[in-house]
């Protein structure tokens, strides 16, 4: 099944709403007829979906590099953002607006991310006359600095920790947390758990603000060790409704931002369930507050909570409290857009729903993001997945490296668990290193399922987590057959394979998997444990100690693909007559990922003498930063790198020469 058509099926068994009652039209402001989406990717996708289901005809923009990207193929229309970064193309607001003009669009729905949460976007929307699904821009205006969303919320007595002066902080107020009073998604983001690195940590937290929201003004606050990150979904009408839509925990996050979510927050006291719903409803309402909202607290060991900040927009992880209400909220923001009015009450919950989400990248790598073409996308089961990519499509460098989420709704927290490990177990994901394997097992880990959940939980299982894939012999030898087995429809000759009646000596292939290299052997009498069943292009069926096994074989440019219930392999043959190597001089800093060089060490130039692991380059890619460390303590004897300059992967970016011991 392809992942278009499959996304379409679990989206219909999983998406059924429930009967909440007629909302009322009371004298609908407009009558929304066309939507454009001023977004890109999954969430583009999930509005048009809507948009289709609501008879709504649909508009898509696109960056160069997004022109045959799946949100474009799902809409009515589309119209082209001219350039490759997102300052070109989708933050800018005069191109949008101009595109919803061109289609005959009446109203801009802004998704998450680029300007969802911008309140001049949001006037630009209204001053052109159409319809903005979304807050009123004060509303955005109000929440959009963290210190004055704090100031807000604290006089409608919503609980909250109290700032920290980072010129007068003292070791008595560690560790800190610092964050970017414009931004969110992590950006701008320390903990500073000593004072001596205060100063270099403000200094980098202000710089990546800056680079990300184009504020650079940061503040400081406790940072509560072993928090959990629980939120309220929020939905008001401008008649006056106000609703709490039940609680979700985010707690599992990497570099502060979210990996695995679900509805409702597990273990928490009923009493805290109505203080954060209570609060939550406080906080919208201090600033008028219409349309999707999301208000996100932490809450201490001791139980106690306090507010973050609060996101004028839909979340990424709004599904599970779609599965769990049986609501569409993308449907309810639109209507709220129209004038119309909700329900006094919201319908009751039902169930657990979980959600991953499936990232581009390499957890055991500092989370490094990966490009490249996307050959197969393919999550099996009964779970719901949005996503911006079908097979064949390429995961560029300019944007989030997201490639899907994926949600199972069940009758328990324990089952919809199951069900989500299950289904990212027998994915089959070709291509692209991704996170996969940390889901599973992070779904799997016992203080998950113990639902014992803290933001800090990937800083003390992130090892154990991304420890290598289960032994790929069994995987090189499927491949080594699959390769062996002769197309559909060759000639006798060609089947037989060049098998004989004399016993030969077993033939090999090797492989590299995860830059170890494997041998597999295999002969006409074989192993009397490990028995060839049936042998294809495409699969092979082996019998393992009296087990048969299923192993699915995909070839792909130099790479073959291994999935079976044992676990899923990229193996890349090993040349017979390997070509010579190219050789790279000692100490050489090559670009870990293409990418934009965002900063330099103050003072770093050939002839600076640097020590081992210090940080000499930031390079941004793929909407996070990473920064490239000296690889041993010496002198820079080379530095290609410029602030602002596009690099390649691989591209070389400074030479280290080791001092002499």
């Amino acid at each position: 099944m392809s992942q278009t058509s499959q996304t379409t099926q679990t989206t219909q068994t999983t998406q059924t709403t429930v009967p909440i009652g007629p909302i009322t039209p009371i004298t609908p402001i407009t009558s929304i007829g066309s939507l454009l989406v001023a977004n890109r990717g999954e969430i583009a996708v999930r509005i048009f979906r809507t948009a289709r289901d609501l008879g709504l005809s649909t508009v898509a923009v696109h960056s160069d590099p997004d022109a045959d990207a799946l949100h474009v193929r799902h809409a009515d229309a589309a119209v082209r953002l001219p350039g490759a970064a997102p300052a070109d193309t989708y933050l800018r607001g005069d191109l949008l607006i101009a595109a919803a003009r061109a289609a005959g669009a009446d109203a801009v729905h802004p998704g998450y991310g680029f300007l969802s949460e911008n309140a001049g976007f949001a006037r630009q929307v209204l001053d052109a006359g159409l319809a903005w699904v979304g807050p009123p821009p004060e509303a955005i205006e109000a929440m959009a600095s963290k210190t004055r969303a704090k100031e807000l919320v604290r006089a409608a007595g919503v609980p909250l920790l109290d700032p920290v002066d980072p010129a007068a902080a003292t070791a008595a107020d560690l560790p800190l947390l610092l964050k970017a009073a414009a931004g969110g998604g992590g950006r701008g983001m320390r903990v500073v758990r000593d004072l001596d690195s205060l100063k270099e940590s403000l200094e980098a937290a202000r710089a990546e603000a800056l680079s990300a929201f184009g504020d650079d003004e940061v503040f400081a606050e406790p940072y509560v060790e072993r928090g959990r990150h629980v939120e309220v979904q929020v939905l008001a009408d401008a008649h006056g409704t106000v609703w709490a839509l039940g609680t979700r925990d985010c707690s599992l996050q990497r570099r502060h931002q979210k990996v695995i979510e679900e509805a409702p927050a597990p273990g928490l006291p009923e009493t805290l369930r109505e203080t954060l719903h209570t609060a939550a409803v406080a906080a919208a309402r201090a600033v008028s507050y219409r349309g999707a909202g999301t208000v996100e607290f932490l809450v201490g060991a001791d139980g106690r909570p306090y507010f973050l900040e609060m996101n004028t927009r839909l979340q990424v992880e709004h599904p599970v409290t779609e599965a769990v209400f049986g609501l569409d909220l993308v449907a309810l923001q639109l209507r709220i857009a129209e004038g119309h009015a909700l329900p006094l009450t919201p319908p009751p919950p039902s169930g657990h729903a979980v959600e991953a989400r499936l990232y581009a990248e390499d957890p055991a790598h500092d989370w490094r993001p990966q490009t490249g073409v996307l050959h197969t996308l393919d999550l099996p089961g009964h779970v719901r997945v949005d996503t911006g990519f079908t097979a064949g499509d390429t995961v560029g460098v300019h944007y989030d490296p997201m490639l899907a989420k994926v949600v199972a709704h069940a009758p328990t927290r324990a089952e919809a668990v199951r069900i989500l490990a299950d289904a990212l177990s027998r994915a089959r994901i070709h291509g692209l290193t991704t996170n996969r394997d940390l889901l599973v097992r992070s779904l799997r880990h016992p203080e998950f399922a113990a639902a014992r959940l803290d933001t800090g939980f990937y800083e003390r299982h992130l090892d154990a987590l991304v420890e290598a894939a289960p032994d790929p012999a069994l995987a090189c030898l499927a491949a080594a057959l699959a390769e062996a087995a002769p197309a559909p429809g060759a000639p006798l000759a060609a089947r037989l394979g060049g098998w004989r009646n004399l016993r030969s000596q077993p033939r090999t292939r090797r492989y590299t998997v995860a830059g170890t290299e494997y041998e597999a052997q295999y002969a006409p009498l074989g192993d009397p444990d490990v028995r060839v069943l049936a042998a294809t292009r495409e699969a092979v069926t082996l019998e393992v100690g009296g087990v048969r096994r299923m192993f699915h074989v995909k070839h792909k440019s130099n790479t073959v693909y291994v999935d079976s219930v044992l676990g899923s392999h990229a193996l890349v043959p090993v040349p017979r007559f390997p070509d010579p190597q190219d050789r790279t001089e000692p100490g050489s800093l090559l670009a870990p990922m293409p990418g934009t060089v965002v900063r330099i060490a103050e003072g770093l130039a050939p002839g600076s003498t640097v020590t081992a692991g210090q940080p000499l380059l930031w390079l941004e890619a793929m909407k996070m930063e990473h920064r490239i460390l000296a690889p041993a303590s010496g002198t820079l004897t080379a530095l290609h790198a410029v602030t602002g300059r596009q690099v390649e992967f691989g591209a070389l970016l400074a030479v280290v020469q080791e001092e002499q011991q």
